[in-house]
């Protein structure tokens, strides 16, 4: 099974990543990153690895693990 990382301190809340996930294993975390920003973070199981959500992040905060 895949899973998702987020670098939190590098995480805008931009959402691409949410947006452009297939699986829909991303959404907006109600907690808030040193720069003030809510950040992403996986809130369902169901990644495969398809790497669209790190392909979008303009900040590069995202890693995925198969």
């Amino acid at each position: 099974m895949a899973r998702v990382e987020i670098v939190t301190e590098l995480c805008k809340s931009c959402g691409y990543c949410v947006k452009f996930c297939p699986k829909q294993v991303l959404g907006y975390s109600k907690k808030v990153n040193s720069k003030g920003y809510e950040y992403i973070a996986p809130i369902n199981e169901g990644c495969v690895a398809c790497c669209a959500c790190a392909r979008m992040c303009p900040a590069g905060a995202i890693n995925v693990y198969k």
